[in-house]
């Protein structure tokens, strides 16, 4: 039988730790990290690749009691390192509070998806990492440190893929809460998708594209706007509204039901801004996932480039998305330095053949400096992992953890190498 704490979500990787342990204290969490040789935090386990793994222990801090800390005045949220958005929006909203932004899954931990770079959509919209204002993080030594906003190694550390620490505590930004409607529109003829990506894009609070990249149109629209506000379009450059609840992967068949309502309904932030349902399998769920970042102003040159292969995506693929995030400054962040456009796939779980066909769509991506989400199947030798803040980011590791505890296979080929 396989030990779904030592597998990874999707069931495509094992990780390779000698134990797995879940201490019921900070101070014990922070002894385990002082006496291992390596060792990595276990979160939700939403990663494709290896960026988690480690030959030595992996720690679950679900074990520790870290509440979570409304500071009205401040508007601001202080909550564990296992956290999952989904375990802690409602507490929020009850408080008259929201995040700005939400990713699709609210499945996965907030230190997880700040780590990684995981996003949400908006043009107006920077990843979640923009939310953070505090890391508290347990060094090589186990002694805590905490990173606040203003910080010289700030911006190093919220996006750290793993590489600095294990993280106790973050303390994000809140904003009012606010209700949702969620508009779904089919058949957007790619032609109009290339001559009106920017009025698209400016539609909704946030916007989501579907595709498979092979037919003649994108299959789905989904805006979702802030209420009040101005009503939806009654249709989108020739694209019209679904007549029904729509999964993302409708196109394949995938019935809707653990999706968020749809159809213009008005709801809480936190039951909208995510495509999926808390209590319901995320996603497709036999899957694999792959995304790329490229420059916005590159948008409709790459989205070309891809078309080119669409058919030997579309063999493979069960939905793919497209979205924009807004610009950061985090040294390791895919949309660090400008605004970017994320092109998400969801493959079926057919991983030699994906990876067989990853390098392809890499070549089809460099000249374009796409950059790979962290946690996500990808090649990489075509990419552009030359992130400016990279030297600083390698110093800071090295300061905060000299003897690489916190190193792994996958840092050393695509952070450290070099």
């Amino acid at each position: 039988m396989i030990d779904s704490a030592r597998t990874n979500w999707a069931g495509n990787l094992t990780y390779g730790a000698r134990e797995v342990l879940t201490p019921r204290s900070l101070d014990e969490a922070g002894e385990l990290v002082a006496a291992a040789d390596r060792v990595k935090a276990l979160g939700s386990r939403h990663s494709f690749n290896d960026v988690a793994d480690t030959p030595g222990l992996l720690l679950d801090p679900s074990g520790l009691d870290v509440p979570v800390t409304i500071d009205a005045e401040a508007a601001t949220v202080t909550l564990g390192g296992a956290a999952r958005y989904g375990d802690v929006v409602r507490q929020l909203d009850e408080a008259g509070f929201a995040l700005e932004n939400l990713a699709s899954l609210p499945h996965i931990t907030v230190a997880g998806s700040v780590a990684t770079g995981t996003h949400g959509s908006g043009e107006r919209h920077p990843g979640l990492a923009a939310a953070v204002s505090a890391v508290e993080l347990l060094a090589a030594d186990g002694s805590p440190h905490t990173f606040s906003r203003g910080d010289t190694d700030f911006a190093g550390v919220v996006v750290g893929v793993g590489a600095l620490g294990v993280v106790t505590r973050l303390t994000l930004d809140l904003v009012p809460a606010f209700s949702v409607r969620q508009d779904v529109y089919d058949a957007l003829p790619w032609s109009e998708a290339l001559a009106h990506f920017d009025e698209i894009q400016a539609a909704g609070y946030s916007v989501s594209l579907f595709t498979n990249w092979a037919r003649d149109v994108v299959d789905q629209v989904w805006l979702k706007n802030r209420v009040p506000g101005a009503e939806p379009p009654g249709s989108l450059f020739g694209a019209v509204p679904a007549d029904g609840p729509r999964h993302p992967a409708h196109a394949a068949g995938v019935p809707a039901g653990n999706t968020t309502e749809q159809h213009g309904v008005p709801g809480p932030w936190y039951d909208r801004l995510p495509h999926f349902r808390l209590g319901f399998t995320p996603s497709v769920g036999a899957e694999l996932q792959t995304e790329y970042f490229v420059p916005r102003a590159h948008a409709a040159a790459a989205f070309e480039a891809l078309r080119g292969i669409g058919d030997r995506i579309a063999e493979l693929l069960l939905v793919s998305e497209i979205r924009t995030i807004a610009s950061d400054e985090f040294w390791l962040s895919p949309t660090t330095g400008g605004d970017r456009v994320a092109l998400h796939f969801t493959w079926q779980p057919r991983q030699p053949e994906v990876e067989a066909l990853l390098p392809l769509i890499e070549a089809r991506l460099a000249p374009f400096a796409a950059r790979p989400h962290w946690g996500k199947l990808f090649h990489g030798e075509a990419l552009d992992l030359a992130y400016p803040g990279l030297p600083a980011f390698r110093a800071l590791a090295t300061r905060l953890d000299p003897a690489g505890k916190f190193r792994n296979a996958f840092l050393d080929r695509h952070v450290f190498a070099g």
